[in-house]
């Protein structure tokens, strides 16, 4: 930000920051630092617990058919590799 936008900006800040809704500086120098810092504190705004349920019981898994042929992939909607490695 350019020092004459930081000169009317700050005003407007100053203006709207308010109890149930204040403003965040974040320091952005490195950018993914500066997500993550803003990712771990709006989770740390949210109050939680852990809901993470039993595993269920599951029956037995049947035997495995020598019989099946896979489609051609021409046939199906493919999402694209795109992700190197």
């Amino acid at each position: 930000m350019t020092r004459p936008q930081r000169g009317r900006v700050q005003p407007l800040v100053a203006a709207t920051d308010i109890p149930e809704a204040p403003w965040r500086a974040v320091e952005a120098e490195v950018t993914k630092r500066a997500r993550l810092n803003v990712i771990n504190h709006l989770l740390t705004q949210v109050p939680y617990e852990d809901l993470t349920p039993e595993p269920p019981v599951l029956p037995p898994r049947p035997p495995v058919r020598d019989d099946h042929v896979r489609p051609p992939t021409g046939s199906q909607d493919v999402v694209p590799d795109v992700v190197p490695g």
